[in-house]
Formats: C-alpha cells, sequence, structure tokens
C-alpha cells in the first residue's frame, strides 16, 4: 500500500545501496552483488525503457521492508509478469531479493523465475538461476531429505534446453539434479533427454542415454520405447527397430498404438507390406485399438503402391471385425478407386463403413457421386444423394443440382422434386438453378400444374428477375401442354 511521504523504507535503501545510479539513462543496472556464500556471477546490464527510479517507486509500492517467499512470488504473478515496463525485470529482481539478508528463496520462487527463464528461452540466465538454487537449497532442504519441488524445476529447465537443441546444457542439467535428489530419477526425465537427441538427429547419443538408463536401473515404459523404435525408424535400422520391439514384449512392457503405428510405417517403407498389415492384425490380436492414423498408415502406403484393392478388403475385414475408429474418413482411397474405375469396389467400402456406423465425409460421397455420374451410373449417384440427405450429409449446391439435372432428363422429375423438399428441410436451400432445373424438367414431361406451382415459389423467393421471364416459364409450360 503507498503511503504519503514515508521514509525510505528498508528494502528502497537496501536497493539504492546496492544498485548504481541510473548514469547514463535508460540502460538496466546491474543485479546486486551476491551474498558471499553463493557464487552467482554478477549479470550483464539490459537496456530499459526506464529508469532505476521508476524500478524503485515500483518495489517501494509493493514489497514490505521485511516480505516473504509469498509475497515475492505474489508480486511476480500479479504485478512484474503483468507489468509492460518490468516483466523483463523479474531475474534482477530475483537477485536483489537474495541479496537481502533477511529474505531467503525457497521452491516456489525458484520455481517461478525457472519456469519464467526457461519459456522466454533467457538460457544464460537460466543457467545461472539453476547454480544458484543448488549452491542456495530451499529450506525444505535442510532435512536429511532433498525438497520434493527440486525435480519437477529440473524438469522444466531440462526440457527447455531440449526443445531448441541444447543437448549438452541439458545433460549438465540432469547430472545436477542426480546429485541433489533423493533415489533415482524418473523414468520421464530419462524419456526427455532420449526423445532430444532423437529430434537432433543424434540416435546414438540418445541410445547411449538409455543404456545409462538401463544401468541406472531405471525401468523404461512405453514411452523409452516409442522413442527408440521411431529413432531407429528414421535412420534406416529396421532390423533394430524391431528388436526394441521384441525387448519391450519381453520386459513386460505392452505396446501400445504409437508403438504399432511407427513399426507398420517402417515396414510400408521398407516396402514390407505382408509384414506391416501383419503388424496391424497382431494389434487386433493384442486388443490395441486402432487410431484414425492406423488406418491412415495402412490405406496410404497400400495405395501409394496401386495396391488399392487390398486396401478395400482391409478397411471391411477391419469394420466387420469391429475394430475400424470413429472419424476415419476413406476419402482417399474412394478418390483413387474412382479414378481406377473401380466404381463398384468403392460403393462396397462405403456401404461397409457406413452400415457398422462410420458414415463417410461429405467430400468421400460427393466424390463418388461424380464418379458414378460420369459412369453413366445416375440410379445410384441418386440413392447415393438420398441416403445422404436422410443421414444429414448436406451436399455441396454444385453436386445437388448436376444430380437434379440428370434426374430431370431422365424423367424423374416428381421425384427430383422430393429430393428438393427433403434437402431444404436438411438446411440446403435451393437456388435459381434448382428452380430452372426442376421447371425445365416439368415442362418436358408436360406437368403444368406441378411447374406453375414451382414458378409461384420462384416468384416468392425473388428468382425471377421480371415479368418477363416470369411470362417465358409459364408460356413454355402452357406451349408444351398444348402439343400433348
Amino acid at each position: 500500500m503507498s503511503l504519503k511521504k514515508p521514509p525510505p523504507p528498508t528494502a528502497v535503501k537496501a536497493l539504492r545501496h546496492r544498485l548504481p545510479s541510473p548514469q547514463p539513462p535508460h540502460h538496466l543496472p546491474p543485479p546486486p552483488a551476491p551474498p558471499p556464500e553463493t557464487s552467482l556471477a554478477p549479470l550483464p546490464a539490459l537496456p530499459i525503457s526506464t529508469t532505476l527510479t521508476e524500478l524503485t517507486t515500483f518495489l517501494n509500492n509493493h514489497l514490505t521492508p521485511s516480505f516473504t517467499p509469498n509475497q515475492l512470488l505474489h508480486l511476480f504473478k500479479s504485478k512484474l509478469h503483468r507489468h509492460p515496463k518490468f516483466t523483463h525485470l523479474d531475474f534482477h529482481v530475483f537477485n536483489y531479493a537474495a541479496s537481502i539478508d533477511s529474505f531467503r528463496h525457497d521452491h516456489s520462487t525458484f520455481e517461478w523465475i525457472i519456469r519464467a527463464l526457461a519459456i522466454t528461452h533467457r538460457f544464460d540466465y537460466l543457467k545461472l538461476g539453476i547454480e544458484f538454487m543448488v549452491a542456495n537449497p530451499c529450506p525444505c532442504s535442510d532435512g536429511i531429505f532433498c525438497c520434493p519441488r527440486i525435480e519437477p524445476i529440473f524438469r522444466f529447465a531440462i526440457n527447455a534446453y531440449c526443445s531448441v537443441g541444447r543437448l549438452d546444457d541439458a545433460v549438465k542439467m540432469f547430472d545436477c539434479m542426480c546429485r541433489l535428489i533423493d533415489g533415482k530419477a524418473d523414468v520421464a526425465m530419462y524419456n526427455i533427454v532420449i526423445h532430444g537427441f532423437v529430434k537432433i538427429r543424434e540416435f546414438e547419443k540418445g541410445v547411449r542415454f538409455y543404456e545409462r538408463m538401463v544401468k541406472d536401473r531405471v525401468r523404461p515404459d512405453v514411452i523409452t520405447f516409442n522413442v527408440l523404435i521411431s529413432g531407429y525408424c528414421r535412420n534406416g535400422r529396421f532390423d533394430l527397430a524391431l528388436g526394441v520391439f521384441r525387448e519391450m514384449k519381453d520386459k513386460g512392457c505392452v505396446p501400445n498404438v504409437v508403438s504399432f503405428n511407427t513399426l507398420i510405417k517402417g515396414f510400408f517403407r521398407e516396402g514390407k507390406f505382408e509384414e506391416g498389415v501383419g503388424m496391424a492384425y497382431e494389434m487386433v490380436e493384442l486388443g490395441c485399438e486402432f487410431s484414425v492414423v492406423t488406418s491412415e498408415i495402412l490405406v496410404d502406403g497400400l495405395c501409394r503402391q496401386g495396391r488399392f484393392l487390398e486396401a478395400c478388403d482391409l478397411l471391411m475385414d477391419f469394420s466387420r471385425k469391429g475394430v475400424m475408429p470413429s472419424g476415419f474418413d476413406c476419402f482417399e482411397l474412394i478418390d483413387r478407386l474412382c479414378g481406377e474405375g473401380e466404381l463398384g469396389r468403392a460403393m462396397e467400402v462405403v456401404n461397409e463403413l457406413w452400415g457398422n456406423g462410420n458414415a463417410p465425409s461429405t467430400i468421400t460421397c460427393t466424390t463418388l457421386i461424380e464418379g458414378l455420374r460420369s459412369s453413366g451410373r445416375v440410379e445410384e449417384a441418386v440413392e447415393l444423394l438420398d441416403r445422404m440427405l436422410r443421414d444429414d450429409i448436406v451436399p455441396d449446391s454444385v453436386t445437388y443440382n448436376c444430380v437434379l439435372q440428370d434426374m430431370c432428363g431422365s424423367g424423374k422429375t416428381v421425384f427430383a422434386n422430393k429430393l428438393r423438399l427433403l434437402a431444404s428441410k436438411k438446411g440446403l436451400h435451393p437456388d435459381s438453378v434448382t428452380y430452372n432445373i426442376l421447371v425445365s424438367g416439368y415442362t418436358r414431361e408436360g406437368r403444368r400444374k406441378e411447374g406453375e406451382a414451382l414458378i409461384e415459389e420462384m416468384l416468392d423467393e425473388d428468382f425471377i428477375p421480371g415479368i418477363a421471364t416470369y411470362n417465358r416459364l409459364r408460356a413454355g409450360l402452357a406451349k408444351r401442354n398444348a402439343h400433348q
């Protein structure tokens, strides 16, 4: 709370005593020297858009003379973090607090500053922050046990270093953490480092770190094995990937869908399609659920080699076994089948998946409809459109109008109009093209009464631009009726 003309608080006196005067202006003063018991090096100055006076006033307004870690944490979260001028000075304030004789950081302030530095990629400061924490452990570590928050704090720092490819620093952090914590490091910590090596294509170092993990008697989990399998597959060593998969099962670790997806993709990359398909069936036997990615890998891998019919058989078999995931769209397969003229097989796949609750997408249906229309199979296209509308799968207006045109051309304007009414209920409202197609159909069939009713609807919907068009449409119906 700010008071009128208060005497300079102790915190402000200490800050002014330790920080140099703000000359020249617009430069961040270096942080205060750490207490003698720490080895924290002085921080370099950073350019800022404020002065020391403003920073002093800010701390005076939000810190009491003898503040606690909770109060400092509140300052970080609620005040400093949201301040447009001071948010980047959090580490300087952190160091200033450490220089106060009556203050001692705990794991809450350590965790906040380490996370803030890691998220903003201030890695030089992050290293200094970790070194300070190691030299000045929080009060929880005063007994015989280590602070329980040490490992999560290190985990955030190690993950940040791995995310930018600084694996040497990550390993140093890992070694430092192992010296501080009680017992063994968690398996997730090893996984982060192994995965980091795989991402920067230094897989051999990742394998050596895995060997260290085994030597440290830390039991690998499914994530560990998946990372190794993926790494071997990326490096073209598929035989070793299979060896890891067998080791995984020998150690009682149950493979998950990621394990199988990685191996199936590896088999297909090696041209071993029968083995890849066999791995998919092994998934079914082990009760491992298919994912959409699994189905896409199988279909795409087979289609790339022109094995469309084999992909059809595989999908229908898995559908009958009830293992196909909801949400899988067979568009790629249907598109290729239509391109190859295999419309019968395309209809089989769509009907099988649809019948087992896996409805196709709009684009899959419209692709198949266009294929059927171009092959002269209009009745099947009409049936598919009708089924789409009844299952609330709304087509685009172009496909819809094309099917109506085919129906009217074959003398089925009455049924075409029924489809129009059904489509309107499903949200696909007719446009002027739709009405003109239907009126033309009724005109050819000599259905004057139905045609005139549609013309009146067109008039109500403002689809008739003028009286001339209106008279022309009605005259066409009357003329055709008179000839009959």
